[in-house]
């Protein structure tokens, strides 16, 4: 499935049977060092050269599918979870980056090992902030969850340079992604930090 992201391709939407209104898609990233696999949500046809794929968080091992000869990699501290529920064969815990243009930005709040990647501009969060309609939000109050170490993480989201908002869930119906600019990023998480610090968990 196409999106308006060069070198961004999509599964088809799946309804969270927990929250219908909302759907999950993975994402094929498009890359020279290799193409990757974001998210946990069905595996989107015509895979190419995939040498991994990457969760947010754990809770993607409940949709993510088998996915043969192709790795699968989360964050140290949300491992022990995503293997109860299917193979994991490698972990990270460190900002990093892969090659030159994935990087790997642990953002913990959500799960223990939230992690974002943020590539050519793009910034994948998961669930830790997601599309409710135009709206951005965060999922707090989760098992696991941690709203100390969640306003850490938002700050530093805070600071990353971002054109487009790429979650695993989003509204039905509506683009699984949303395009911004550093004006309006910084304003939208904003307000997220203000919700959380009043105790709301949205």
């Amino acid at each position: 499935m196409h999106t308006s992201i060069p070198g961004l391709e999509a599964t088809a939407p799946q309804p969270l049977p927990f929250a219908p209104s909302l759907v999950i898609r993975s994402y094929l990233v498009e890359r020279p060092g290799g193409d990757l696999l974001v998210y946990g949500a069905g595996v989107p046809v015509g895979l190419g050269d995939v040498t991994a794929r990457y969760l947010n968080h754990w809770h993607e091992a409940m949709f993510a599918g088998p996915l043969e000869g192709v790795p699968t990699l989360v964050h140290e501290l949300d491992r022990e979870q995503a293997a109860s529920r299917m193979p994991v064969d490698g972990t990270f815990a460190e900002p990093s980056t892969l090659g030159d243009d994935f990087e790997i930005v642990p953002i913990p709040g959500h799960t223990p090992g939230a992690t974002a990647f943020l590539w050519e501009g793009a910034l994948f969060t998961g669930d830790s902030i997601y599309l409710d309609g135009d709206d951005w939000v965060v999922a707090l109050d989760v098992a696991g969850s941690d709203r100390a170490r969640f306003l850490e993480s938002l700050e530093l989201v805070r600071e990353l340079e971002y054109d487009r908002l790429v979650p695993w869930a989003a509204s039905a119906g509506h683009a699984g992604y949303a395009s911004t600019d550093a004006t309006d990023a910084r304003r939208r998480i904003d307000a997220i930090i203000a919700r959380v610090r009043r105790g709301e968990s949205r």
